[in-house]
Parts: structure tokens; sequence; C-alpha cells
């Protein structure tokens, strides 16, 4: 029995005048909940599906409002301290936002409907057709709501727009072949071949990853590879040779795209403290000018279109 279309998604965010993630000027949304845990994640909001509780604890006075207005006790006052319980589930009912005249407190993880994102990208269509551009699901992972990506590409492409979707790949591939007639570009995250590192950097074995994106390439889906690139964890040589080596059979055909190098930055670095989590990434792996010309000359000398993506 065939799976009824999703009405809604699970966002944390909606973006315009993207210039980064897929051709010409794109608008995107970003999915919550991802299967993988990149050490180096910058988006960690993204991570769990279920709502979450960002507190800047900067901008707190601990005035209680919020911990009077939360319906399930997510903020509780202790020794007149503001805590965030995150052994309590939140219902994303926002009154703890409404609550908080600091802007200290916000609840990520809005559902939103098929219609009302449709609608969000209809307000850019001219842009779409004046720069060949679209738009792109992100995350988090997108397929990892896959009914509800399906029914998004379905009903943006019925609008005539490019669609691209930016993966990690680790979903089942019955799941990603439903869904991959209705996207025009697989924006395909590589972050590490060898199966037991990416293990310890990203959370899971990447068998599955590089099976789904064979499969793609080898059943005509288009695809651009996606590297973010840390000092010390897939710089080396040894590192882009496995890359290379894995996709030179494909490097020649139309539905490769090329591969986009993503350095790595620290924009997200502080949205772990609001999350009371800990960033795992010590010191600084960003890669300097030198070190990424290095890199960008290993993979163009194999014969690959490269692109240097600097947000």
């Amino acid at each position: 029995m065939q799976e009824a279309p999703a009405r809604s998604v699970r966002t944390f965010n909606v973006q315009k005048y993207n210039m980064y993630d897929g051709p010409g000027v794109r608008s995107m949304a970003f999915f919550k909940g991802c299967p993988l845990r990149c050490k180096w994640c910058s988006n960690p909001e993204s991570q769990h599906r279920g709502f979450e509780i960002m507190l800047k604890r900067d901008a707190c006075v601990s005035c209680g409002a919020c911990a009077a207005a939360c319906p399930v006790g997510v903020h509780r006052m202790v020794d007149g301290a503001h805590v965030v319980d995150r052994g309590v589930s939140c219902i994303g009912c926002g009154a703890c936002e409404k609550a908080c005249l600091y802007g200290a407190v916000q609840v990520m993880g809005e559902d939103r409907s098929i219609d009302e994102l449709v609608a969000f990208f209809d307000e850019d269509a001219d842009f779409y057709r004046m720069s060949g551009g679209g738009i792109t699901l992100s995350g988090g992972e997108a397929l990892s709501q896959p009914q509800g990506a399906k029914s998004l590409l379905a009903a943006s492409r019925e609008r005539g727009y490019h669609t691209a979707v930016e993966t990690c790949g680790y979903l089942p591939t019955e799941t990603l072949l439903d869904i991959a007639p209705y996207v025009d570009l697989f924006l395909y995250d590589i972050k590490l071949m060898d199966p037991v590192r990416h293990k310890y950097w990203c959370g899971v074995n990447n068998e599955l990853i590089l099976e789904n994106v064979r499969t793609l390439l080898e059943q005509g889906y288009n695809v651009r590879v996606r590297m973010p690139l840390l000092r010390g964890v897939n710089d080396s040589e040894t590192d882009i040779k496995a890359v290379i080596e894995f996709f030179s059979p494909y490097r020649y055909q139309k539905n490769f795209d090329g591969v986009d190098l993503l350095p790595y930055h620290k924009l997200g670095v502080g949205k772990y403290a609001q999350l009371d989590l800990a960033y795992e990434i010590e010191g600084d792996p960003s890669l300097s000018d030198a070190d990424l010309d290095r890199v960008a000359g290993w993979i163009k000398g194999a014969d690959f279109t490269v692109n240097l993506v600097r947000h």
C-alpha cells in the first residue's frame, strides 16, 4: 500500500537569496532531524527531530517569565536561576519565546505545511527564472523526512522550479530512489572515505552512503559531490586520493557535476552552549588558502571540475 503524501514537514529555518547550494538564486527549507552526528556540525539545532530550546544566557535575566508560561516544565527556576530541563520534551508551543522580553529564548522547530512552503518559494519565482535558480532542501537531513521531502519536491516541480537536495545519503536506497525522480540535482556530502574514521567523526559507517551515491550516478541522476574540509581530519593526500579513486569512473558522465569544497568555519560554534552541548572539535581545523589550493589542485589534477564554496 502506497504511503499517503505528507502535508507538512518540520523545519528549523527557511531562507531566501541563497547563492551557494545549487545553481542561480535559490530559496531553501532546512529540515529538522539528521542521522549523522558530525563533530563539526554548524547546525546542532537540526540534529534531533523534536522541538528544542536555545537559550542565550548572556541575554537571560532569570526573570522566570518563561518558566511561568511553559505548560510542560521545560523551563524551571532553581535557586533563582533559569534552567532548561533537557529531560523534558518541548512541545513547540512557543509560549516561552513569547513571554521572554529579552530575546533570550528561542524554540527550534516549526511544523510548516507543504502549501505554506510552496507559497514561500513562489515569492521569488522571478529570481529563479532570471538566474537559472530554484529551491533547495537542506537540514539537518531533508531526506530523514522522506514523504515530506517528496511532497514538497513534487509540488515545486509542478511550479517548474529547479529542485536540489543537500543530503548525507544515509537512508535506505529504496527510499532514495523513490524521491530521486523529483530531484534535479543532488548535493551529496562526502566527508571521509575510510569507514572507521567516518564513524568516529560522523557517528555512522559510510558503506550505505557510498552505495547510494554510486546508485544515483549509475542510474543517471545528477550529482554534485560536496566535501567539508577540516585540517587534520580529511585534508591529507591519502584522504583526497581515496575520493578521486572512488569517483573516477564517473567523472566524465554528464550527470556528474563536479566537486564543491566547503572550508571549515566556526559560525555554528556558539549554538552548542545555547543547547547545553559540548563542541568536540579542539583547536582550529581551518585550512589556509594555500591548503585549500593544494587540495583543489589534487582534484583538478585528476581532471575533475572543482568549486571552492565560501559562505
